[in-house]
């Protein structure tokens, strides 16, 4: 399975990298963080802590734009430009497909978010002497993060175009990070634990006002993501079986 899933995800690779929307989200948000030390203070001792924050919210927004403007067009380009028929012809099942897909998405964003988070390692040791290893536990949330989104989106294209695939991402985005919001109150306690929360991958506090979290809450948040992207590659494959190509 895997020999047919591998040239897929790299065929995605290559097809992603030759796109210039990699590259201008990469170069934007560098030169943000590069500006984010001159910022006006927000208080003596704490300035290292506001460019941790800030450096963890334009990591968030960078791999978003990169998650939503690779996953929400692949599937139907693919359909349309009847290059996925080509693919499928050579023994690939629907569900490699998708998966492979998946995967190629996930390592670009992967690559992406790990080069930003150097830049932005590079930009706090010039500035405040100190690297900041925590950033990677960040990065390591936002990746997590925009790997189960572009699951969804992978699903949710497999049947629908890149309009309804990204507003269909950006409300269960939304809705995952609101259940204190949505559910607040003791009536709703009981929805609580069957409420799809992304609040897992919230590590922001701990990261840029302390020094991380434990490696037992990193391995909870894989336990969430695998369930998760299982959930959402498992409801791909249904959907995309299901439709005549």
């Amino acid at each position: 399975m895997m020999s047919r899933i591998w040239p897929i995800a790299l065929a995605v690779v290559t097809d992603s990298l030759r796109r210039k929307v990699v590259y201008v989200v990469l170069v934007f948000a560098a030169v943000l963080a590069m500006a984010i030390p001159s910022l006006p203070s927000y208080g003596l001792g704490i300035e290292d802590a506001v460019y941790r924050e800030v450096a963890l919210a334009l990591s968030f927004v960078a791999a978003l734009v990169l998650t939503l403007s690779l996953s929400a067009n692949r599937v139907p380009s693919e359909v349309e430009r009847r290059t996925v028929y080509n693919v499928l012809a050579k023994g690939v099942s629907r569900a490699e497909y998708l998966v492979g897909s998946w995967l190629g998405i996930l390592i670009v964003t992967g690559g992406a978010i790990a080069a930003f988070t150097g830049v932005q390692q590079l930009i706090a040791l010039a500035r405040y002497g100190d690297p900041m290893w925590q950033l990677w536990q960040g990065a390591l949330a936002v990746w997590l993060e925009m790997g189960v989104l572009s699951a969804f989106a992978v699903a949710v294209s497999s049947v629908a175009g890149p309009v309804v695939v990204v507003t269909a991402a950006l409300a269960v985005l939304f809705v995952g990070h609101s259940r204190s919001t949505l559910l607040g109150g003791e009536g709703a306690l009981a929805l609580k634990p069957f409420y799809p929360s992304l609040d897992a991958f919230n590590i922001v506090n701990p990261v840029a006002h302390g020094t991380g979290v434990p490696p037992l809450y990193l391995l909870s948040m894989l336990v969430v993501f695998v369930g998760f992207v299982a959930i959402a590659l498992a409801v791909a494959v249904w959907l995309f079986g299901r439709r005549d190509l």
